[in-house]
């Protein structure tokens, strides 16, 4: 233990965090800092341990040869730090935090809260709006919502709905629309963060190995999503992204063509862990509101043929 008076915590947190998401920016984020005081905290670390931990690349910093026993017994004892805090802090069975990336946060979960909290009045949700994929071991949460082909590590992954994808655009751009290579000439909206690319839905459509012209790159699907809406492109979505809009025909469907991505939406916890009663209410909800967007999303299929689509 004497060894721990050489080096500052709050300097091996640091060695710790750059050594795991591989980047400053990264580590700042996760430690609430700048990166400046993240380059600072890992430098005095260094000089206190007496050795680089880091080189410094036109890469970013990266583990020197040597140190990898070091950074991961570092990370387990920040691990085994985390636990014991968490076994501490007596638990709270009226809060519910929830982890979900921003798209799903909004597009789906905030309109639906309300029909949660009329169910489970004794609950309060704390919604944790990151792409950022939880760690059950260091971050303080209950279940996570992500999409993916399920396989995480240290979670267990329980698919909630697989994912299909189909292009989406503004009236004004459908009515042009007669074929799927029809789309080839008009602007495209990607989606920078997607797990997929437009190949996937060309080889189902019988374009595979046609070229599209991507206009605008957004970091965010739902601005991808409104930029479509703006009648800017044409959009790769999914159900549960575009079906208000589509609802609401604030968006059309050209094509009757899905493509599958072979990823899904999956509800995460800790590998091992009971999941308490306020989590197995909530994933309940969750899927009866899927089932009821589902239901939706089929009737929507149904009254809405090809020429109707394209009105």
């Amino acid at each position: 233990m004497q060894n721990l008076n050489r080096v500052h915590l709050n300097g091996l947190r640091a060695l710790d965090s750059v050594a795991r998401l591989g980047s400053l920016q990264a580590a700042a984020q996760e430690l609430g800092v700048t990166i400046g005081a993240v380059s600072q905290q890992v430098i005095k670390a260094e000089a206190q341990l007496g050795r680089p931990v880091f080189a410094r690349t036109s890469k970013g910093l990266v583990p020197v040869e040597g140190t990898a026993a070091l950074l991961a017994r570092l990370g387990q004892g920040f691990q085994t730090l985390s636990e014991a805090v968490a076994m501490a802090r007596p638990p709270d069975d009226t809060v519910l935090t929830v982890s979900v990336a921003p798209v799903f946060a909004s597009r789906f979960l905030l309109p639906r809260i309300d029909r949660f909290t009329a169910r489970h009045p004794e609950l309060r949700l704390r919604l944790d709006a990151t792409s950022r994929l939880v760690d059950f071991a260091r971050d303080d949460v209950d279940v996570g919502i992500r999409i993916g082909r399920g396989v995480w590590p240290g979670v267990e992954a329980d698919l909630l709905l697989p994912q299909t994808v189909f292009p989406v655009c503004a009236p004004a751009l459908v009515r042009d629309l007669r074929e799927p290579a029809d789309l080839l000439s008009l602007p495209i909206l990607l989606d920078g963060q997607a797990l997929f690319s437009w190949d996937v839905w060309l080889a189902e459509a019988g374009l595979a190995g046609h070229d599209i012209r991507p206009r605008h790159v957004f970091s965010e699907a739902s601005l991808a999503l409104e930029a479509a809406i703006a009648g800017q492109g044409v959009m790769l979505a999914w159900r549960l992204l575009a079906l208000s809009a589509l609802s609401q025909h604030c968006l059309f469907m050209p094509f009757a063509i899905e493509a599958s991505t072979g990823m899904g939406h999956y509800c995460v916890t800790r590998a091992g862990a009971r999941r308490p009663a306020k989590v197995l209410m909530f994933v309940d909800w969750l899927r009866q509101e899927m089932d009821a967007a589902m239901a939706e999303w089929a009737a929507l299929r149904t009254s809405l043929d090809e020429p109707v689509l394209r009105r």
